[in-house]
């Protein structure tokens, strides 16, 4: 025993005088690739545009983080500076990234940032904009290409694959706030600082073997809505990620939206504030790089299911009666599901909601949640999941709506309700939806921990 211990010492030692490095269980691969428009189009986000986008104050960024584990599993992490990302769209760069990278559809995990001044991401038919012929024309060129951009990316951060080490730590920002204020007429979209809120800023570090900086993947739950005018721009995650890869040269950032729907960035509407809530976000990501982070070991496990959320039920009465509205979103919204009753005899009664975990050895567990998921959700989870640190992030791989937990639905007001008439969902969901997502996301993580 003697011997073999001395003989361990020996290769030890030999290893560091002669600069070799230790065996890393790690490899990490990362990529950017600019999805700014070529063309002013038509911007997501609020019903009162009326215009074109006017230029650009900041490109848009796709960005993919690839790794890959001791036994050569791989997991591909896009990010997107859009509003959301559709499951058609998402399904299609997944079959496209499988058949020429070899990634499993459920190894692909995407999210969108959710800026507002990013373009339309749904073509037609849309109930919150009516377009002009060229003006569709532009957007479909756009999301036409855009998949093509989407798997290049993926492609590129799994050709950059090599050793690494990952850590995970975390800080706090402020400038989120509950934005559903109580009033005697209802729930109102106003600030509410007493409202629940997660100002939790998680960070995955991703370095080289010998300490280097490469990337880091950071979080935060708030609407990316600090900006309200017609120019193209990334909003605070926007500039959040510019301003650590300009004081980290070299590195890659990649902002991954956590469970922000009924979350605002306080003070809004200016460019300046944009600024300022970027230079917070970022000031915490430096915060959380200064304590000494969490090694983040393998193996890598993901799950990746769907549960069954409900619609409430909306009678031809119900659609015609909202035909007669005065406002205009609700009548376009009749329309377009009366069309669909009368073409296949009833209204859509469900949603296939998709639900992904990855689990790092036994250091990390990330949740990724479909749609405008509020606040409530990663509250939850992380009180009733315990063990390693849960990283929950909302708007993933399929942003259709908001979705609001019974709290939210039982006090009405935008997210649960009034946010349905610029939609061609049969909404509002049903109050079973909060129980289904939380039981099939504890389900998938008791899983991917037993293996």
């Amino acid at each position: 025993m003697r011997w073999i211990c001395l003989g361990i010492v020996a290769l030890t030692w030999t290893a560091s005088v002669s600069g070799e490095e230790p065996a890393s269980p790690w490899k990490a691969g990362v990529a950017a690739q600019v999805i700014t428009p070529k063309k002013n189009v038509w911007l997501a986000g609020y019903a009162k545009r009326n215009t074109v986008s006017a230029g650009k104050v900041q490109d848009l960024f796709a960005k993919a983080l690839a790794l890959e584990d001791q036994d050569g599993k791989r997991v591909v992490i896009l990010t997107l500076d859009l509003i959301g990302i559709t499951r058609a769209m998402r399904e299609d760069v997944a079959r496209q990234a499988e058949q020429k990278w070899g990634l499993s559809r459920d190894r692909l995990l995407v999210n969108a940032s959710h800026t507002h001044c990013s373009p339309l991401v749904r073509g037609r038919p849309s109930v919150m904009f009516e377009l002009t012929e060229q003006q569709w024309a532009d957007v479909d060129e756009y999301l036409a290409a855009l998949p093509a951009l989407l798997v290049q990316v993926i492609g590129k951060s799994l050709k950059d694959l090599a050793p690494a080490q990952l850590s995970y730590t975390h800080a706090r920002a402020g400038f989120a706030m509950n934005r559903r204020l109580p009033t005697s007429k209802g729930y109102q979209n106003s600030p509410y600082p007493d409202g629940p809120v997660d100002h939790d800023v998680p960070v995955l570090r991703v370095e080289d073997p010998k300490g280097k900086l490469r990337a880091l993947l950071f979080g935060y739950a708030c609407h990316n809505t600090t900006l309200q005018f017609e120019y193209l721009c990334g909003d605070y995650a926007g500039y959040a990620q510019e301003y650590l890869e300009a004081d980290h040269p070299g590195v890659t950032a990649l902002f991954m939206a956590g469970c922000g729907g009924d979350q605002n960035p306080f003070p809004r509407s200016t460019l300046a504030r944009a600024k300022q809530h970027g230079r917070a976000l970022a000031n915490a990501v430096e915060a959380a790089l200064l304590p000494r982070p969490r090694p983040v070991s393998g193996p890598l496990k993901v799950a990746f299911e769907e549960t069954t959320l409900q619609f409430m039920p909306l009678s031809r009465d119900t659609l015609v009666q909202m035909g007669m509205s005065k406002t205009i979103y609700e009548v376009r919204r009749s329309k377009l599901l009366l069309a669909e009753l009368e073409k296949n005899g009833q209204l859509r009664s469900r949603h296939a909601y998709p639900i992904q975990v990855l689990q790092f050895g036994k250091d990390l567990t990330l949740v990724a949640l479909a749609g405008e998921t509020v606040v409530d959700f990663s509250l939850r989870l992380k009180k009733e999941i315990a063990g390693n640190p849960l990283w929950v992030a909302g708007y993933c791989n399929d942003v259709f709506g908001y979705v609001p937990s019974v709290r939210v639905q039982k006090e009405g007001g935008y997210e649960p309700v009034g946010s349905t008439q610029y939609s061609i969902l049969p909404g509002p969901l049903a109050q079973s939806t909060e129980e289904r997502i939380i039981s099939k996301v504890t389900e998938l993580v008791q899983r991917v921990r037993k293996r």
